[in-house]
């Protein structure tokens, strides 16, 4: 039997760029030869983004549509993608076409040479501020320095992965999810494939600095317990250099020099307060998953579907 592609696409407040994408998109697809369907995600768009996925489904039979009832964010939206979808192998790519559709022929190359995942490897980023690009490049590199899992760097979610990968990933039903970290801990065998990222074609990133520091704390925290002993060591620093004080202000008091004694219980209040709030912040951190995992509650809510059988 003829193998099948399943291309999953999140959207949230993309109405500028949608059509442009999916003609884009579409038309790679069709050129790779394969059938094919394209898995559109509305994660809770408040402008007119829902009304053009109704158009782009109702022309196109291959398009199909999960509409949430609010949003749930981007990995949430990957995820609904995939639950959804039949291909024997799937992809995942932003709207935006910040990173081209042309690229999957080559990731789809890859597959059939037997790679298991074939990820996008950015090897330069074109219309993104400096702010962005350092900080996007010092992120990647503490959670490589951090990870126990391997996470290649300078990439995304924009990949292609196979059905055996995609079943894996449908078995792990954690909240908060970082599929790149989870893709780099299944070990499959996974192939870089290289690009340059291009600029937005239209509209505003709606990756805020509050999400992007949520993912990247979804990704250090979700996939590394070196936070836990990275403060085991500065405890063990922050107690040496306490020791080293106490040492000084006992030689300072047996030569005499007289300094006032509120200093001894202020230097190990603060010390103690210091120490109490840094463990607390962690631990509350990794209590905070949890919390959420036992919760129970589904990962998203669809509330409408277009074209699903």
């Amino acid at each position: 039997m003829e193998k099948m592609l399943s291309l999953i696409v999140p959207v949230f407040n993309e109405e500028e760029v949608l059509e442009v994408s999916f003609k884009r998109m579409d038309e790679v697809m069709r050129k790779i030869g394969y059938p094919y369907e394209i898995i559109y995600v509305n994660d809770g768009s408040r402008d007119g983004s829902m009304g053009i996925l109704r158009k782009i489904a109702k022309e196109n039979p291959q398009v199909k549509v999960r509409s949430f009832s609010r949003n749930f964010g981007h990995q949430l939206a990957v995820t609904c993608g995939m639950d959804a979808a039949k291909g024997d192998a799937l992809i995942i790519i932003d709207v935006d076409l910040q990173d081209p559709p042309e690229v999957i022929i080559e990731m789809v190359k890859a597959w059939e040479n037997g790679a298991d995942i074939a990820y996008g490897k950015r090897v330069k980023r074109q219309g993104e501020t400096l702010f962005k690009k350092i900080t996007a490049a010092g992120y990647y590199r503490l959670l490589k320095s951090m990870s126990a899992t391997a996470i290649p760097l300078d990439t995304g979610d924009f990949r292609l992965i196979d059905r055996k990968v995609a079943d894996v990933f449908l078995k792990m039903r954690e909240h908060n999810r970082f599929l790149r970290g989870m893709s780099g801990w299944m070990g499959f065998e996974a192939v870089p494939v290289e690009f340059v990222r291009n600029e937005r074609f239209a509209g505003k990133t709606k990756y805020t600095l509050k999400k992007m520091i949520r993912l990247a704390m979804d990704g250090i925290i979700g996939f590394s317990d070196r936070p836990l002993t990275l403060c085991g060591g500065m405890g063990v620093f922050t107690c040496g250099i306490a020791g080293l004080g106490l040492l000084a202000l006992i030689v300072l008091a047996i030569c005499g020099v007289h300094f006032p004694a509120w200093l001894w219980g202020l230097d190990g209040l603060v010390l103690l307060n210091g120490l109490t709030f840094l463990f607390l912040s962690i631990q509350g951190a990794y209590m905070n998953r949890m919390y959420d995992e036992l919760k129970g509650r589904p990962l998203y809510i669809v509330a409408e579907e277009l074209n699903l059988q």
